[in-house]
C-alpha cells in the first residue's frame, strides 16, 4: 500500500506556528519587572562606572566592543539574560563556555571581570553580573558609533548554566534562514528583531572555520563576481584555505567599516558579500521575502536601523530567567556562583 501523502507546511506557516508556541510557553512566566531606577539608591554610580570602564577597554582595543556585544547575545539566548554564559566549569557545574557555538567564539570575559571588580569596590554585592553585561553591551555599541537606549535593570545572576541549550539555542554561522529565524522566534523575538539584531555583525570578527563553507560555496554567485568582491574573496581564501588549516585566522564580518557601528553590514548583504551564510541568507534566500525588505530598508535608512536595533536590544535584554529571580543571586565573582 502506498504511503500516505503528507502535505508540506509553507515556511510562513511553520514560522508562525513556532511564534505561537513560543508565546504560549512564555505566557506562563510572570517575571518581576526590570526598571530604570533599580540602582538609584543602592548604587547610583553604576551606569557611570560601567561607561568609564568600557571607554578604557575600547580605547585600548576597538575589538572589545564586539566581544562584549557577542557575550551579551550568547548569554540572552540561553536561559535569558542571567549571566550564565560567564560561569566557568567546576566539579559541580558544567558551564556554557565550552559549548560548540561558544568555545572558539567568545572572548572578553576578562573585560567583565574588570568592570565587576570596579563595581564591587563601590557597591559590594549589589549589582548583578547579568546587569553589568547588559549595560556594558549598550555602552560598547555607543562607543563605536552606534545608538543609545535606556537599559532596564534588576536582573539576578543564575546559579545554573545550560551547556545543552547553548548548543541548540544559539544560531550558528552556516545555518539557513528558517533555522535562524526559528531560534529568534522561539525566544519571542520577531523576524524584524532577527534582521535588526543581526546588524550587530557590523562590528566583530569571524574565524576561518565559520566562513570557509561560505567563501568556497555561493559567495561568488551572490556577489556577482564584481572586481571589488573578487579581490576581497581572494583575500578571504588566502586567509582560509579550502583544504584546511588556518581555522583560527580571523576576518571582519564587515570589511568596509569593521570597527564602526553603522549600516554598512546591510550594504554588504545587498552586494552579496555577507561573510557568514546565516547573514547572507537574510537577503539571498529564496525564502527571504520579509527579511529582504528589511535588509533593504536598513541599508538605505540608518536612522530606521538604529531605532529598531535599540528597540530590539531592549526586547532581547528583557528576556529573563524566571528561576534566577526565585533562586538567583548577585555574584561576587562573575565566573563562580556564591558559596
Amino acid at each position: 500500500m502506498a504511503a500516505p501523502i503528507r502535505p508540506r507546511i509553507p515556511a510562513t506557516q511553520f514560522l508562525a506556528a513556532i511564534a505561537f508556541v513560543s508565546a504560549i510557553l512564555r505566557s506562563g512566566a510572570s517575571d518581576p519587572p526590570l526598571t530604570l531606577d533599580h540602582y538609584a539608591s543602592s548604587c547610583p554610580t553604576v551606569f557611570e562606572n560601567i561607561r568609564k570602564e568600557m571607554e578604557r577597554e575600547v580605547l585600548s582595543d576597538p575589538r572589545s566592543a564586539a566581544l562584549v556585544v557577542r557575550l551579551h547575545f550568547h548569554d540572552c539566548f540561553v536561559q535569558g539574560c542571567d549571566g550564565s554564559v560567564l560561569l566557568d566549569d567546576t566539579v559541580m557545574l558544567q558551564g556554557e563556555k565550552t559549548a560548540s557555538p561558544n568555545i572558539n567564539s567568545l572572548k572578553g570575559f576578562e573585560i567583565i571581570d574588570r568592570i565587576k571588580s570596579k563595581i564591587e569596590s563601590d557597591c559590594p554585592r549589589i549589582v548583578s553580573c547579568a546587569d553589568i553585561l547588559t549595560i556594558a553591551a549598550r555602552d560598547a555599541v555607543i562607543l563605536v558609533g552606534g545608538p543609545y537606549w535606556d537599559v532596564p535593570v534588576g536582573r539576578k545572576d543564575s546559579r545554573s548554566a545550560s551547556y545543552e541549550l547553548a548548543n541548540t539555542n544559539i544560531p550558528t554561522p552556516n545555518q539557513g534562514l528558517i533555522s535562524v529565524i526559528s531560534k529568534f522566534l522561539y525566544l519571542g523575538l520577531s523576524i524584524t528583531d532577527t534582521v535588526a539584531l543581526s546588524g550587530a555583525h557590523t562590528i566583530g570578527m569571524a574565524r576561518c572555520e565559520n566562513f570557509r563553507a561560505r567563501i568556497y560555496g555561493d559567495y561568488e554567485l551572490t556577489s556577482g563576481g564584481s572586481p571589488l568582491s573578487e579581490v576581497h574573496l581572494s583575500k578571504l581564501k588566502s586567509a582560509c584555505p579550502a583544504a584546511g588549516g588556518g581555522e583560527d585566522n580571523i576576518e571582519p564580518l564587515d570589511y568596509a567599516t569593521p570597527y564602526t557601528f553603522d549600516n554598512s553590514y546591510y550594504h554588504l548583504l545587498l552586494n552579496g558579500e555577507g561573510l557568514l551564510n546565516s547573514d547572507q541568507e537574510l537577503y539571498s534566500s529564496i525564502l527571504a521575502i520579509q527579511t529582504k525588505k528589511l535588509v533593504e530598508q536598513y541599508a538605505f535608512d540608518t536612522g530606521a536601523f538604529f531605532r529598531q536595533f535599540s528597540d530590539s536590544m531592549v526586547k532581547m535584554g528583557n528576556l529573563t530567567n524566571p528561576d534566577s529571580f526565585l533562586q538567583g543571586e548577585v555574584r561576587k565573582n562573575c565566573r563562580l556562583i556564591n558559596a
